[in-house]
């Protein structure tokens, strides 16, 4: 299996596009599978240096219905006609930011109706490959809900991000963890996938979301991270370089940075 970042905050490769959001492509022997879409088509670009024909990706999950993550994915479905989508319901609730800053996606009929598959219970997309659409939240200083919100007939009310999911990947008796935002908290995503497989933690990979944290967020993260000693920890986008620099002090040789164009082989 190889992951490769199709787009994210930042690029160190030549003739590839960065910005604010993320999409990871996930290649199995049986699949080829599109990780949310970041927030325009530059992702497409980016595919297309890469060597990764887009219209012959089998399926694409969303994350959640933030626009960084599902602002490319109509420019995605008018190229490609067959994949379908996975996604949790709620991310197509109006979302804001500052109740008044809209940062959601919008349904359009067209490209999507009889090719969404609406998620409620782990799904095995590929043989090892689990889309988690429920995280509970054990650790509650880590969520990054602030300043987030959905709006409702009778205003507004605070976004607690119902509409997350991430993936599980098991191989050779262990577990790889990829999480595209982490609003309700990588700790409580890590722990959730831990508690259905039962497994070491090989890899876990993407956005964190504590580039503004406080200190007991960030604490609470370390001390999970320490207690369950992932084999390595792949960090990007929401993260922020700071808190990547933190984390690298910290964890020393476990921590990465996963910038555009980055490949990464699960075995």
């Amino acid at each position: 299996m190889r992951i490769i970042t199709l787009i994210e905050n930042l690029v160190y490769k030549r003739d590839l596009y960065a910005e604010h959001g993320l999409s990871l492509y996930i290649e199995t022997d049986n699949k080829k599978i599109l990780f949310d879409t970041g927030q325009s088509p530059a992702f497409l670009s980016n595919a297309e240096k890469l060597g990764i024909n887009v219209k012959k990706i089998d399926a694409v999950i969303i994350s959640h219905g933030h626009y960084d993550h599902s602002g490319g994915l109509y420019p995605f479905l008018r190229i490609n006609t067959n994949a379908k989508i996975y996604i949790k319901k709620e991310a197509f609730l109006p979302k804001y930011k500052d109740n008044h800053e809209f940062i959601g996606i919008t349904y359009d009929p067209l490209l999507l109706d009889d090719r969404v598959e609406y998620v409620n219970d782990i799904f095995e997309i590929d043989k090892g490959v689990y889309i988690m659409p429920n995280i509970p939240i054990t650790e509650i200083h880590d969520t990054s809900f602030k300043k987030f919100q959905i709006k409702k007939d009778n205003g507004f009310e605070n976004d607690d991000f119902q509409d997350e999911l991430f993936l599980s990947i098991t191989r050779n008796n262990e577990l790889s963890i990829i999480s595209s935002c982490s609003h309700r908290g990588i700790t409580n995503i890590v722990n959730t996938a831990i508690k259905q497989f039962n497994l070491p933690v090989n890899l876990i990979l993407g956005g964190f979301h504590i580039k503004d944290s406080g200190a007991n967020q960030y604490i609470a993260i370390t001390n999970c991270l320490e207690q369950i000693s992932p084999k390595s920890i792949g960090v990007c986008h929401c993260t922020g370089i700071e808190k990547y620099a933190d984390l690298l002090y910290q964890c020393n040789h476990k921590v990465f940075y996963n910038f555009t164009g980055n490949e990464i082989n699960i075995s």
